[in-house]
């Protein structure tokens, strides 16, 4: 079975623990990568510093509120980019406002989905999202690195 590598942008230490937990009950082979702040995600995702020759993910879990650097920005930033605009990106967002999620899709997100605050249904959320976005969807081949 191919390994799936998800890319985890979020700055929340819970959130990414709860999210690490709900993907790792499933049966998929998953790679979860965390970065914690927008422009560490953005020099991932460009390949620059530290990052350079890093594989891209598969699919990308985008908070919208980061430090440094919005998810707003990276998703622009991602979709503007030819290499990069078809990895499929999910908002995962606390943020229930219909400006968030009307300018999310506006930027070609390929979803929102807002966080629950119940611990039950936040573990269901991500594993619903894992569900269709691994289990379900056929994703592109691998974009592996940028010069693909």
């Amino acid at each position: 079975m191919k390994s799936i590598e998800i890319l985890l942008i979020e700055d929340n230490p819970g959130d990414v623990e709860l999210t690490r937990e709900a993907l790792s009950s499933g049966k998929v082979f998953n790679t979860l990568q965390v970065i914690m702040d927008g422009e560490a995600a953005l020099d991932y995702l460009f390949q620059r510093g530290k990052y350079s020759g890093s594989r891209l993910p598969d699919i990308i879990l985008l908070d919208l509120n980061l430090p440094k650097v919005s998810g707003r920005e990276i998703l622009r930033a991602l979709k503007e980019d030819d290499k990069r605009k078809t990895i499929p990106i999910i908002i995962l967002s606390s943020s229930e406002a219909a400006f968030d999620i009307r300018d999310s899709y506006r930027l070609h997100a390929n979803c929102f989905v807002s966080k629950p605050v119940q611990l039950k249904d936040f573990m269901r959320v991500v594993q619903t999202i894992r569900s269709f976005w691994i289990d379900i969807v056929q994703l592109s081949t691998s974009p592996g690195t940028a010069d693909d």
